[in-house]
């Protein structure tokens, strides 16, 4: 069994800002090939420490993690902020990548940051909150962005557990396009942290071949995880 799944292709999940890897649990519970759930650097570490981190040191952790993994052959499934750091890794996998997703994710044109993807106005206020008050949103905003549709159990766990990121993550450049491999976005028709139209811009610049929806919020993978997995399912029939 073992050997049969070591040469069936890989699914790497990358979490979005502030989040564990463990909030895909659900979602690859059945899944038919192998699978690694990243860590982002310096997890158990201060903030301090996670605050002198670069976008660079972020993705090469990452990448160390996959190389470390023993499977060739992958698909990259990002969520939220995660797809900047998927975009910047798939140009590092190119004779390996057999796929891309992007869940509710940010996908910049090439050159652009977390931050270039959004609206002009939001964008200066948001680059002003991250120098002055740091990368951990109030609790009010966590509950009404990420957890609007989630159950008070899966809320808790978020607001509680949220991890505050590096403020790189969220402004370097990254100079990647889309890499050219089967792509798909998934589209979160309830979103209020991604609002569906900004969603239709990540869209625009992936330039998918394949666009599915789901009626959440910003989490599926806690407010849906079986439709999430469907997607990924069906997905994966068109990677080789």
């Amino acid at each position: 069994m073992q050997t049969k799944l070591l040469q069936k292709i890989g699914v790497v999940f990358i979490n979005g800002a502030g989040l564990e890897s463990r909030i895909w649990s659900k979602v690859v519970e059945g899944l038919e090939h192998p699978i690694l759930l990243v860590d982002f650097p310096l997890r158990k570490g201060t903030v301090d420490a996670r605050s002198r981190l670069s976008m660079e040191d972020y993705v090469m952790h990452i990448k160390r993690q996959v190389d470390e993994w023993g499977i060739h052959k992958l698909v990259l499934v990002a969520h939220s902020l995660g797809g900047v750091l998927a975009l910047k890794l798939a140009a590092q996998l190119t004779d390996r990548l057999a796929g891309f997703v992007a869940v509710g994710a940010a996908i910049p044109k090439n050159g652009g940051s977390f931050l270039s993807v959004l609206p002009f106005p939001k964008r200066m206020i948001m680059s002003a909150i991250l120098r002055t008050l740091g990368t951990k949103p109030p609790e009010s905003a966590i509950r009404a962005g990420l957890c609007h549709d989630l159950s008070p159990d899966h809320t808790a766990e978020i607001t509680k557990g949220f991890i505050p990121e590096a403020i790189r993550v969220y402004m370097d450049r990254i100079g990647v396009s889309s890499p050219n491999v089967p792509r798909l976005y998934v589209k979160l028709t309830n979103d209020k942290e991604l609002s569906p139209s900004l969603q239709d811009h990540m869209i625009s610049n992936l330039s998918p071949q394949f666009v599915r929806s789901l009626e959440t919020g910003h989490l599926p993978m806690l407010s849906d995880p079986d439709g999430l997995r469907v997607i990924l399912e069906d997905f994966m029939e068109n990677v080789r």
